[in-house]
């Protein structure tokens, strides 16, 4: 049985997904569907059991060694603009902690969320060595809750013999629908696109940087599912790997880049408004990030992510003007 937490949410649905078109079903899916429509992105896939969160840890599924062969941790409070640092910290620190104390003890192989959000505003680079995650400065108390985990598992004498923490950095992709104001650039700009014809994009308040070339590295989910998976796979032969790593591409793209790509998959000309950004959002935005993905290059040599338009393309043409939802092969 493998373990997904956050299955019913953006990347752990699609985790699901992936897995289901391995050959797997016999999955443990732990999340809270609430009022939403997070419960579509589980319809049409395939697993053994659901259990609420707050169920997880009492589990007869601990009680028995190797009952779990895989742990896939995405669940956690993944809004930026959270301000309860209590609820973060309980919800994506300790939750997180506990998690990979339990897969250390039971040798239970385990990715884990964390966030390019650690990072901050990026004076200290987006370089994914463990000397320098303790010098990060978070912008963001989500940020900072994700930061906590990636310090303590670094502390630690007794690790998983397998672990990975992967810093993803924008993902956008199908499942993404109920995640409103932190959906993807991509899913908004589509809707706007639908709505009024045009995209509204904040200005920037830098002067070396122009309206709409804020730059960051997008990435595709179904990429960033496929890249964590192989790390599983890749760890299971060659524990060594095991570590922190970074989940973009590796290419710093423009909004201005993303939103074009978006109307031609619409096949719609461009019309783009600048907006003034919000002054609460001003001293934690970030202008460019991007991620340093030699690390990964040497962990899965031949894996390969989607260019840009070929990634949004995908997702406009065959989800967001089709089947929106995904659905496990037969």
């Amino acid at each position: 049985m493998i373990l997904v937490t956050g299955a019913a949410g953006f990347i752990g649905s699609v985790i699901v997904k992936e897995l289901n078109d391995r050959g797997e079903s016999d999955l443990l899916i732990c999340d809270h569907f609430e009022s939403g429509d997070k419960w579509k992105n589980l319809r049409g896939l395939k697993y053994s059991r659901f259990i609420q969160v707050e169920d997880l840890f009492q589990d007869s599924i601990w009680k028995k060694k190797g009952a779990l062969k895989a742990i896939y941790h995405m669940g956690a409070c993944s809004d930026t603009t959270e301000l309860n640092m209590d609820f973060l910290y309980q919800n994506n620190t300790e939750f997180s902690n506990q998690l990979l104390t339990l897969a250390a003890h039971l040798d239970i192989p385990i990715v884990y969320a964390s966030s390019a959000a650690t990072y901050g505003a990026g004076e200290q680079g987006y370089f994914d060595d463990h000397a320098g995650i303790p010098k990060l400065k978070p912008l963001n108390k989500y940020g900072y809750s994700k930061q906590l985990t990636d310090e303590w598992i670094l502390k630690q004498t007794k690790k998983p013999k397998v672990w990975f923490g992967v810093k993803f950095f924008n993902v956008f992709g199908p499942h993404e629908y109920h995640k409103g104001k932190m959906s993807s650039v991509v899913y908004q700009s589509f809707n706007q696109i639908n709505e009024v014809g045009e995209v509204k994009l904040f200005k920037s308040h830098r002067p070396d940087y122009k309206h709409g070339e804020q730059l960051r590295d997008f990435v595709y989910v179904k990429d960033v599912v496929r890249a964590m998976i192989e790390l599983i796979e890749a760890g299971k032969k060659k524990p060594t790997l095991s570590g922190i790593y970074n989940l973009g591409t590796g290419e710093a793209r423009s909004f201005h880049d993303l939103v074009k790509a978006t109307f031609k998959a619409m096949e719609k000309k461009p019309k783009i408004i600048f907006i003034d950004m919000p002054i609460e959002l001003r001293n934690q935005y970030q202008y460019f990030t991007q991620a340093e993905m030699n690390k990964l290059k040497r962990a899965l040599p031949k894996f390969k992510f989607m260019k840009l338009e070929d990634a949004v393309s995908d997702y406009v043409g065959q989800h967001l003007m089709q089947e929106a939802y995904l659905v496990a092969a037969k």
